[in-house]
């Protein structure tokens, strides 16, 4: 593949195609004056007195994504996002402007021509041309900017990847836009597309390991039994479909249990892995229960309130299933874990400027950076200052109106539950703080 400077190396290469072939048809002949091959904006052409040489110019006006190659690998990280698991090229196609300057009469046209005919004659960048394009003379390397002496390291020439040119039609609009936008006077022009560059980070990545195995031995044949093919829509492998915290609530808390329903989860050293991205947390907690091909059931027990902060989980099914060895684990579900307040309901009275402080306990304790909130009836109070991790909050409610408020904890946007959904109709828990 070919690094950052392959873009430079291909404007080169073109630009040196273009010298040689001026050289070789001898057009300084047949224009009577010298011809030089330049690759600057065209607003940069003309010298500073306004005086027009005979002169091509190769401008590189647009780079667009080549869309064959774009989605041609696989994703270049896991499906964390933090781990790189493959270089992919970034694929790029190249489109020039070629232009024809001169003060004399025909010799825009007659250098247009040769440029197009030169560009006719190689439609395709040969891996030999970029050597000798890119590869400075012994004799002539010290003496050769440092940006041309770094183009021989860029890789063009080894890229899998050949270089095809392709001329591109711009319509009048077109035209007119882009010498518009380049600012300076239209010049006799021929668009072309190079397809493809190929440039690749030296990132590191995460190898895998060869594949020792396909399966067990079977003891018959004494082959791999490699993918067994199952005559059902049910996989045969432990699958779970909903997440289902006691008390039919959409959040799960602390000493709850919670079902997890599917099929094929019955077997031994039966856990269920919770895993949070935000804190990079993945602990096993072990099912609870008899084993049970339709459910596992599981309990965070409040003693681990310090590994289980509020937020947002995947859930999963890890066990060794009958008649096999080794753990499988299942398919993730998002779940929510959500803060449970602890000492309520409680009874507060207002201090004489008519505040009242109210004092939460709660499970599990927050982390630094979370934000919390305590939401009082139909007002949310932010808490005093404190330093986390903790387990306990103030609030101040500002000349506060005697009543009693039903009382929600919110961190991170997750509420503590506060109804009742197991009764019909639902009803709220007498989660309240009154204010006296």
């Amino acid at each position: 593949m070919s690094s950052a400077l392959a873009i430079a190396g291909v404007t080169q290469v073109l630009r040196d195609r273009l010298n040689d072939g001026v050289v070789d048809h001898d057009v300084a002949a047949v224009t009577g004056s010298t011809v030089s091959v330049t690759t600057l904006a065209p607003d940069r052409v003309l010298g500073g007195e306004g005086s027009e040489s005979s002169q091509l110019n190769v401008f590189l006006y647009q780079v667009t994504p080549n869309t064959g190659w774009r989605n041609s690998d696989l994703p270049s990280r896991d499906g964390s996002g933090r781990h790189r698991l493959t270089n992919a090229p970034l694929a790029l196609d190249l489109h020039y402007l070629i232009s024809a300057y001169g003060s004399e009469p025909l010799h825009r046209e007659i250098l247009l021509g040769y440029a197009m005919q030169l560009m006719h004659e190689f439609p395709v960048i040969t891996r030999d041309m970029i050597r000798r394009s890119l590869a400075p003379s012994p004799d002539l390397g010290t003496e050769l900017p440092s940006s041309l002496r770094a183009l021989a390291e860029c890789g063009l020439a080894d890229q899998v990847e050949s270089l095809k040119i392709t001329p591109h039609f711009l319509d009048t609009e077109e035209m007119s836009r882009l010498w518009t936008a380049t600012q300076s006077h239209f010049r006799p022009s021929a668009a072309y597309q190079i397809s493809v560059v190929l440039i690749e980070a030296q990132q590191s990545t995460r190898p895998s390991l060869p594949v020792l195995s396909r399966g067990e031995v079977d003891p018959v044949s004494g082959r791999e039994r490699g993918v067994v093919v199952s005559p059902s829509m049910v996989p045969p492998l432990p699958t779970i479909e909903a997440v289902m915290p006691d008390g039919a609530q959409t959040v799960i808390q602390l000493d709850a249990g919670v079902r997890l329903t599917g099929h094929h989860l019955d077997g031994t050293a039966r856990e269920v892995r919770l895993s949070n991205e935000r804190f990079s947390i993945t602990q096993n907690v072990a099912a609870s229960g008899t084993s049970t091909g339709g459910h596992m059931d599981f309990t965070i027990p409040a003693s681990a309130a310090a590994d289980f902060p509020v937020g947002v989980y995947d859930v999963s099914a890890q066990l060794v299933m009958p008649d096999e060895t080794s753990p499988r684990t299942s398919n993730r579900l998002g779940a929510v874990i959500a803060p449970n307040i602890t000492n309520l309901p409680t009874s507060v009275a207002r201090d004489g400027s008519g505040d009242a402080q109210i004092t939460i306990d709660f499970t599990p304790q927050l982390r630094p950076g979370q934000t919390v909130s305590l939401l009082l009836g139909q007002q949310e109070l932010y808490p005093e200052s404190f330093v986390a991790p903790t387990a306990s909050l103030d609030f101040i409610a500002r000349d506060a109106t005697p009543g009693a408020y039903l009382a929600r904890l919110r961190i991170d946007g997750v509420d503590s539950p506060i109804v009742d959904r197991s009764t019909t109709p639902p009803t709220f828990f007498d989660l309240r703080v009154t204010i006296t």
